[in-house]
């Protein structure tokens, strides 16, 4: 159904609630409700224009809220109709969140409901509202941005007569491979990406370990009452991985000291700083099924957290030594957040589950026809270069960017030229 029409600055939008099954193999079961936005531009309203679905990152994100058009949605707008998905359990369809999470019951029911919110469902979820839009033979073009991407991959996988191109960036998933060698390889990644970051800003080495300190001999509390820890501190890497990262710690680090009353300690404005970066208020799918999104008939068992023992590095209390951690989910953020604590159950469940279905289809993705344009970043701390050149093999019709041009979020930096340097690559000859 159509629930509002309205204009925005240079396009004109549509909202659409779509009324889908929980589970896709039982249509006659529970349902839920997923909200979707498409924008035209306002020049182009009554043209008959083809569809480009955008996927999300995530997992657990809502779509872009956008306010002009500009950027990558500025550049499809010139060519097609955009969707923009909230994913299931995100933003404006059935949310799941601390507030509506208990009404599923105790935590065996939510984990099974959970276990419904990965790529194969959304995918099911973008399949039922393609037919309903464009009926059943018409054919759209999707864009898929990191987490977004691995939904391009399973699409590709299981629906590919729905698709009449595929763009990913940043999102060409390992196919085969378990957690374990996800995380071992980010971590690798990572180490490099802090190494980096301290050679632009040499003297920020000595500021975090202060600040580190500072938090191991101090009980510092975060506006929701929650004291802040070193491993908290650490999460703040997840900054490494944005194109303005490096600069981001560094200004945050300038004022993270205050004096009063003759005392060094820190700052009101810095807590506050930290605490804005962080707490999955929005996004505790993210936390919960962020491991999720590799297991494939294995369970995950807190890969980040068992690997992490591999990385002596990140122990600061045994190396004096401040060093960041990045995407990684550990169990202790279900104690630490407020937010996750009623997730807790529910994700020990669902890290032990031992019957996560495939997600890809090799097979069908070395037999692939439909065109596939990728960008791939060198040095991204979130999905890593050198699984992602395996994917990139893997997939029938498909052709590779590599850059180091960008960080992970390069779509969102320069989106108006890599989305049309990615259509370009789809609609070339092959």
């Amino acid at each position: 159904m159509i629930r509002d029409r309205f204009a925005m600055p240079g396009m004109h939008a549509t909202d659409h609630v779509f009324e889908l099954p929980l589970d896709h193999a039982r249509p006659d079961g529970p349902t839920l409700s997923v909200f979707a936005r498409e924008l035209v531009a306002d020049d182009r309203r009554g043209e008959e224009l083809p569809m480009l679905l955008f996927l999300q990152g995530g997992p657990g994100s809502e779509a872009p809220r956008p306010t002009t058009a500009s950027g990558w949605i500025g550049r499809a707008l010139k060519d097609f109709r955009v969707l923009l998905l909230d994913q299931r359990g995100t933003g404006r369809s059935t949310p799941i969140t601390a507030q509506t999470l208990p009404e599923l019951g105790e935590a065996r029911a939510q984990a099974e409901y959970l276990a419904h919110f990965r790529a194969d469902a959304i995918v099911d979820d973008a399949e039922a509202i393609r037919r309903e839009l464009l009926g059943d033979d018409g054919r759209w073009t999707i864009l898929g941005q990191s987490f977004g991407g691995f939904c391009a991959l399973r699409y590709l996988s299981a629906a590919p007569q729905g698709l009449e191109r595929a763009l990913i960036t940043g999102g060409l998933a390992s196919l085969t491979r378990p957690a374990d060698d996800v995380y071992r390889a980010t971590y690798q990644r990572l180490r490099s990406r802090n190494d980096a970051y301290l050679a632009r800003y040499p003297g920020d080495a000595q500021g975090w370990n202060e600040v580190a300190s500072y938090l191991l001999e101090h009980d510092v509390r975060l506006p929701d009452g929650v004291r802040l820890t070193v491993e908290r501190l650490q999460f703040l890497g997840m900054e490494l991985g944005r194109s303005d990262g490096f600069e981001e710690l560094h200004y945050l680090l300038e004022g993270a000291f205050v004096t009063a009353g003759g005392r060094r300690a820190l700052a009101e404005p810095f807590v506050h700083a930290v605490y804005r970066r962080q707490g999955f208020v929005d996004t505790p799918l993210f936390a919960a099924l962020h491991e999720a999104i590799y297991a494939q008939g294995r369970a995950t068992r807190w890969a980040a957290q068992r690997l992490r023992a591999e990385q002596p590095d990140l122990d600061f209390a045994a190396t004096g030594t401040l060093r960041f951690t990045g995407e990684m989910i550990y169990p202790w953020m279900f104690e630490q957040f407020p937010t996750l604590a009623s997730f807790r159950e529910a994700a020990e469940l669902l890290a032990a589950k031992e019957d996560w279905p495939p997600l890809y289809d090799v097979a069908a993705l070395a037999a692939n026809e439909v065109p596939v344009a990728a960008l791939a970043y060198l040095d991204d701390i979130y999905v890593d270069y050198a699984f992602s050149r395996e994917t990139a093999e893997a997939v029938g019709n498909l052709r590779l960017w590599s850059t180091d041009e960008y960080q992970h979020n390069g779509l969102r930096a320069d989106g108006d030229r890599i989305l049309d340097r990615l259509l370009a690559m789809a609609r070339g000859p092959r």
